[in-house]
This record gives structure tokens, sequence and C-alpha cells, in this order.
């Protein structure tokens, strides 16, 4: 019975540590904060002369804001004063709340900075656009604990991996992330 607790806690930590980040979406005529809240230009000149960058740029901003909203959420195993529900969706929103609340019957936080890679690639021409987003999570910042103590990962978990997501651009002209998968095994 303890090694079955013991096995899905680790589950879900290695889950949340996947769901945790930084960035976010812009609103329409906002920019996106940069690493120290600061506002960034939201495109660069060469993108903006390119719709499909600059949606690239856009869907990658809803990745980070799901990951920033996320961070909040595990931190205190509430999802409530975040804007996650902005940036995504579908099985990835059922994801996340699963997760929050598997963090909260077992009494963990997680806290730190989780290191993202993350890359997309948009198709405009699917109805609705759609992107794949790759990233390689880096985990050596992350720290998840209980009773303020700190909870060593699973000794197989790989400190930097793999992982997609997808996104679709809806009729407001946000993206949403719809499906997040990790791929623990696909190292980086």
């Amino acid at each position: 019975m303890h090694r079955k607790w013991l096995v899905e806690a680790a589950g879900a930590v290695v889950l949340t540590v996947l769901l945790a980040g930084c960035g976010g979406e812009p609103g329409p005529k906002e920019t996106a904060p940069d690493a120290n809240g600061a506002p960034s230009p939201s495109v660069s000149a060469s993108a903006s002369s390119d719709p499909k960058a600059a949606e690239e740029q856009a869907a990658l901003a809803a990745y980070q804001g799901m990951w920033r909203a996320h961070a909040v959420a595990v931190q205190k195993a509430s999802e409530k004063g975040t804007r996650i529900e902005d940036y995504a969706s579908g099985e990835a929103l059922a994801t996340i709340r699963q997760d929050i609340r598997a963090m909260r019957e077992a009494g963990t936080r997680a806290n730190g900075k989780l290191g993202h890679e993350p890359k997309a690639k948009v198709d405009l021409k699917s109805s609705p656009p759609t992107a794949t987003i790759t990233d390689c999570l880096d985990l050596k910042d992350w720290e998840t604990t209980r009773d303020g103590k700190p909870l060593p990962l699973p000794s197989e978990q790989p400190m930097r991996y793999r992982t997609t997501a997808q996104a679709e651009q809806w009729d407001d002209g946000r993206w949403r992330v719809i499906q997040y998968t990790q791929h623990g095994e696909q190292t980086c």
C-alpha cells in the first residue's frame, strides 16, 4: 500500500514538474514581459512582416503563459487567481487541474524555476490554425516540497527531457494549448 502511494505521488510530482514555468501571452496591444517582468517587444521587425513567424511567437506566448499560470497554481496548490484558462483548454487544462488537485491532496507544493527551450511550428492553413510546440525542460532549479521539506525526484527521472504541446488559434485570435505530452524517456 505504501509503495503504491509513493509511486502515485512520484507520478504527480513529475507531472507537476512538467507543467510549471514562465512567460505569458500578451493581450491584443500588450507586449510579453521578459524574465524580469519588464515589457519586451512582442514581435521582431522581421517577424512582423512574416505572418507565420508572428503566429509562431503568439503560440509560444500562450504556451509560456500556461507555464506561468501553472507555476503560480502549484506553489499554492490552487488555480484561484491564475489565468490558466486564458492559455490552456481541453486535455491540457484537465491535466493541469488534475495535477493541482493531486498536489493539494498530497500536501505538496512546487517551487523554483524550470528551464525551457520551446520552439513552435504553425499550420495556418488548417482550420483552426494549429501549432506544434516542442520543448526541452530542465529540472535543475525545480523543487517539490511537503511541509517545507524537499522531496527527491524519482531516481529514474532525467533532469532534462523533451515535451510536446498542441495549440489552436481560437476565433478571438488568441492561442490556447489544448494538449500537453511529456516524453521523459527522451532526454535533450
